[in-house]
């Protein structure tokens, strides 16, 4: 028992011979604080974790009695801690984290510590998926061949999370090749009740987790509270230090009835995403509930929660209840965790029972499931739903105007291949990926698919031959019941082949299509298609050739393939032809459920799970054979140009307190419209050829073909800032007309890179700004959004709004984020972006949600500090959390 209980929470729970002990929610209710069964189940979670924290200090019996006091009718303006079980991170996002901490370590020493303070608190997991790419596809090689050029291009990366796996302590890492983090998360690394050794005695507590990845959230569906954070706060979190968060609102969302015929999980995402992006959940909790719960599948749940990015949710909760413990048994968890999970959530009143009568919500959405028809999303946004009978006329009216209008004078036209027997026109499919995390963690979708291409290979369908495509799963269970129900053959006579197991063309990583197909693609201009079983598909994402990317179900990326243009009607027009002529429809080639269910039945079991999680640690030969350096500080090779020592500590000082600067003078280096994602800030795609990153790779001796990525290079910094506001796609408007990196110096009014304006404005030593519409910051959870604005010279943003990660990350690395006032824009105010900026008396200003004044020229306005809790503030005035965590370590 802990020396802090105010509320007396601490009980026992006797399950089989074991003994536990747990912190009884009941105590609030007891105290008369709240009424349990009214509160949402995620709040339970985080008052249970409030309970569990109390230590006088960063949580304070005051604090915990505010919190239970959430209420529907009003949450209290409240920041908590939060303290999650466990972190998780992916390799692209978790690289950079163990640099930060190596660094860390090294400097800790050279200020006089022991680099051993420098350690993981909470349980780590690292996933090594992102890196795989898909360059070779069609062909019984290619898992083979990508795997190959992956651990040449990664070795550095590769070596340096082997030595930081042995160096720091209660940090596992799951080797290149064994699946996606998600569904490896949900598969195996969830428990969804921690039981741990505390003070001789064994304590129970709900699984929790923060993750680098925004699609963290994908465990919700399993009954863990986890989303995605920044790789700063992430580390923050593995040091002991809590996440801030205000306590959230928590949106209702009704399922009711069940899916259709025709329609399948994907299809209800896509819904759901267009709904909640509608009503507005930014910042909030959704909880699922409602008859209709019962009906879905863990992986359909799965699907749904691993999309709370794309709808705006901090998280998307699904109760634990019977569902979750059939899940549990079914994926190889051991009984005994099983009859722990199941007494703990009932003792706790965390388990949802049917029938049980729905708790009090902020707002509320309903859904009767029986209305939800074969969708896509796109052609840039995840919430940008419309049904597949609309998908012929959806792909015109998503392009910009003027693009519609050549498409309309264009149409038809079509573009001979050199070296092909077959031409390019407008609205060809290019790309067809059954990839990401969403869809491969689902029976359900990935038997339809196969199921699909059987059919149609029965019927003598190919797929068109200008298609690249590429089977990604996320996990070796998939592969495995795929072959079982003999459908991994039909898919590959359609070129699915297996590419490799990781994220792929979902995080960009869908490789170059032939080099004859880009040349006519950029000789003439096309507009064309991707087609994805993916999360996202913003402007230059997944391929540089394509500008229209189209999120569907896996059945549906086969039948994309086969058609091979978003030209067509697939409800009323032959999806090919076969080869005796005759005109095959999709309603001929589509399962039923009853056929996917039976597939199910037969060919996926428990002993699949427990077989191929036995050794999931242990990794390839490749993996394997790697040597590993034996040292608690690492040894940095100055030749690398994937993994180099950080530069964010250097000028943090022993005993020396930080002070917080005016803004005087500033410029602007980069003013954007709505919806700039992190994509748009920090890809993490291919490395242009002409952009300053592949000019600094060449310096290094680096040639073009072993460019890489700028995601598998997020361990090098260089590579990174030059890497910073260099999408293809952004569009800046200072240097109207442009797109891609492209900036104007002032007052010289000179294009230039970004890159090049930066290192110009800090050589005349000129603070820098960034002026942004709407939803700043949308997409992923890419630290190096927030490093390398800061890397440029960056000292503000000044946004419409914000994403709530990106947010957090701008004020994790000393960024401040500075909020136009409601109504307000760069536009309104009549900003050019060529104006200097000022914002004086700063450090005594800095309270939560302050109104500041900003000089710009002549022109005077008021922003909102996004500075959001007190300890963003303390955060922001020691130049992040990092460099506050460093002086905690050295005081």
């Amino acid at each position: 028992m802990k020396k802090h209980d105010s509320f007396n929470s601490y009980q026992t729970l006797q399950v089989g011979s074991q003994t536990y002990g747990y912190h009884a929610l009941q105590a609030l209710e007891q105290a008369e604080l709240c009424k349990l069964s009214e509160l949402p189940y995620a709040i339970r979670v985080l008052l249970e974790n409030l309970l569990r924290g109390e230590d006088g200090e960063s949580v304070t019996r005051d604090v915990i009695a505010a919190a239970a006091g959430w209420r529907a009718s009003g949450v209290p303006a409240l920041e908590v801690p939060f303290r999650p079980a466990r972190v998780l991170l992916q390799d692209f996002t978790g690289v950079p984290c163990v640099v930060d901490l190596a660094t860390m370590r090294e400097r800790v020493a050279e200020l006089g510590g022991s680099p051993d303070q420098v350690n993981p608190l909470q349980p780590v997991d690292l996933v090594i998926d992102h890196s795989v790419q898909v360059d070779d596809y069609a062909s019984p090689l290619s898992l083979r061949r990508n795997t190959d050029l992956e651990f040449k291009r990664n070795a550095e990366r590769y070596n340096f999370l082997r030595w930081g796996q042995k160096a720091f302590q209660d940090f596992r890492t799951v080797p290149p090749g064994t699946g996606i983090v998600h569904q490896v998360n949900i598969e195996y690394l969830a428990q969804v009740v921690v039981p741990r050794e505390q003070a001789g005695a064994l304590l129970a507590y709900p699984d929790t987790l923060v993750g680098t990845d925004s699609h963290t959230t994908m465990v919700n569906g399993l009954g863990v509270l986890g989303w995605g954070v920044g790789g700063i706060e992430a580390e923050a979190a593995m040091l002991g230090q809590p996440v801030a968060m205000l306590l959230p609102e928590v949106v209702g969302f009704e399922l009711t009835g069940k899916l259709p015929e025709g329609a399948n999980a994907t299809d209800l995402v896509l819904t759901c995403t267009q709904m909640l992006r509608k009503y507005g959940v930014v910042g909030k909790f959704v909880e699922f509930y409602g008859d209709g719960v019962a009906n879905l599948s863990l992986p359909d749940r799965a699907t749904i929660a691993n999309m709370a990015p794309e709808y705006g949710a901090t998280a998307g909760f699904f109760p634990v209840d019977e569902q979750t413990l059939r899940y549990l048994r079914f994926t190889g968890r051991t009984a005994a965790q099983v009859q722990l999970v199941e007494a703990y959530c009932r003792a706790q009143g965390l388990f949802m029972g049917i029938g049980d009568p729905a708790p009090s919500y902020s707002g509320h959405l309903r859904l009767d499931m029986s209305t939800v028809e074969a969708s896509l999303a796109g052609p840039r946004r995840p919430q940008d739903r419309f049904a597949l009978r609309e998908a012929k006329e959806s792909y015109r009216a998503g392009a910009e105007q003027s693009l519609q209008e050549r498409l309309a004078t264009e149409a038809g036209k079509r573009h001979p291949v050199e070296g092909g027997a077959f031409d390019l026109g407008h609205g060809d499919v290019v790309i067809a990926a059954i990839t990401s995390c969403t869809n491969t963690s689902n029976p359900a979708v990935l038997l339809g698919a196969g199921l699909v291409a059987k059919k149609a290979v029965e019927r003598g369908l190919t797929t068109r031959p200008w298609v690249k495509t590429s089977l990604a799963p996320g996990s070796q269970v998939v592969t495995e019941y795929l072959t079982q129900a003999g459908l991994m053959e039909p898919l590959q006579a359609l070129g699915f082949h297996l590419v490799g197991y990781g994220c792929t063309t979902c995080i960009g990583n869908s490789g170059p299509l032939k080099p004859a197909i880009s040349e006519v693609i950029r000789d003439h201009k096309l507009y064309v298609a991707s087609v994805l079983s993916g999360n996202r598909n913003f402007e230059g994402r997944i391929n540089q050739d394509v500008q229209a990317n189209f999120l569907a179900s896996p059945p549906l990326v086969v039948a994309y393939a086969l058609a091979g243009t978003m030209n067509i009607d697939l409800y009323n027009e032959p999806v090919a032809t076969a080869p005796d002529g005759s005109p095959v429809m999709l309603s001929e080639l589509w399962p039923s459920s009853a056929e996917v269910g039976e597939l199910i039945g037969r060919n996926v079991s428990p002993k699949m799970f427990e077989e191929r999680y036995a050794d999931v640690f242990t990794g390839p030969e490749a993996w394997q054979a790697m040597s590993v350096q034996d040292r608690p500080t690492f040894a940095w090779d100055a030749k690398s140009t994937y993994v180099r020592k950080a530069p964010f500590f250097d000028q943090v000082k022993a005993g020396e307190p930080p002070q917080v600067k005016d803004v005087e003078q500033a410029r602007c280096l980069v003013m954007v419209g709505d919806s700039v994602t992190t994509d748009h800030i920090s890809p993490a795609g291919s490395i242009a050829t002409d952009s300053p990153a592949a000019k600094y790779l060449m310096d290094q001796g680096v040639e073009p073909m072993d460019f890489n990525s700028y995601g598998s290079r997020r361990g090098n910094h260089e590579v990174m800032v030059r890497g910073t506001f260099a999408n293809i796609r952004l569009r800046n408007q200072l240097a109207p007309g442009t797109e891609g990196g492209v900036t104007r110096h002032f007052p010289s009014g000179e294009p230039m890179s970004i890159f090049d304006a930066a290192e110009r404005y800090r050589a005349e030593g000129v603070p820098l700004l960034v002026l942004a519409g709407k939803e700043y910051g949308t997409g992923s959870s890419r630290d190096w959004a927030a490093k390398g604005t800061l890397l440029l010279g960056v000292r503000a943003v000044i946004a419409e709004s914000y994403e709530r990660i990106h947010r957090s990350n701008l004020v994790g690395m000393g960024v401040l984020p500075l909020q136009f006032q409601e109504g307000q824009s760069a536009a309104s105010l009549g900003l050019t972006g060529q104006e200097r900026f000022e914002i004086r008396d700063l450090a005594a200003q800095l309270e939560p949600g302050a109104v500041l004044t900003v000089v710009a020229d002549d022109t005077r306005f008021q922003v909102r500090l996004r500075l959001d809790g007190a300890q963003e503030v303390a955060y922001y005035k020691h130049g992040g959390i990092l460099n506050y965590v460093l002086r905690q370590l050295v005081a």
